[in-house]
């Protein structure tokens, strides 16, 4: 039986699981860790985003720390200094653009990637920027408010995205 694209693509191994949370009080604070946050239409309450978008959440790969690190030439890196407000383990993040996913109780839509900002040269030293390009992780917009806690889950299923309004055929 030979499957389908669509059906490739909306299967994953395991769910993702939630190492780490970060909010950014004001544009251009540091980002602050906390071991739980709820999620609200605007993002994460009380990071500075104030009205709803493509990226009221973002998001970046566990396992993109250690690349990100080793192209910059740093033995390990904090996440807090790459400007993500979620750290996920176990999941291809850059699978879930234009997809609608759980993540611990809200759900999200995968709206793009994540490029970096011109402020990773300062934040990891000079070529900083093109350390994190292909490994910024992707960004996300709020189809429903929910809890989020260190150690949720991140999960895509066929059935919660019909029952959600999965839009990524559109």
């Amino acid at each position: 039986m030979t499957e389908t694209i669509a059906e490739l693509t909306a299967r994953f191994p395991r769910p993702g699981t939630v190492t780490w949370i970060g909010v950014r009080p004001e544009r251009k604070a540091p980002l602050v860790p906390v071991s739980s946050v709820a999620i609200t239409e605007n993002g994460l309450a009380g990071d500075h985003r104030k009205r709803p978008g493509k990226r009221a959440v973002t998001l970046i790969q566990a396992e993109h720390l250690p690349a990100v690190a080793s192209l910059a030439g740093l033995e390990t890196l904090d996440p807090a200094i790459l400007r993500r407000n979620v750290v996920v383990s176990g999941i291809n993040l850059i699978a879930l653009r234009n997809r609608t996913f759980r993540l611990g109780g809200a759900v999200l839509r995968g709206t793009g990637l994540c490029a970096p900002c011109s402020r990773m040269e300062q934040a990891l030293g000079p070529g900083g920027y093109n350390a994190m390009r292909g490994h910024g992780g992707i960004t996300a917009e709020v189809v429903a408010p929910g809890e989020l806690a260190l150690g949720d889950a991140l999960t895509w299923d066929n059935a919660d995205a019909a029952h959600i309004g999965d839009t990524s055929s559109r």
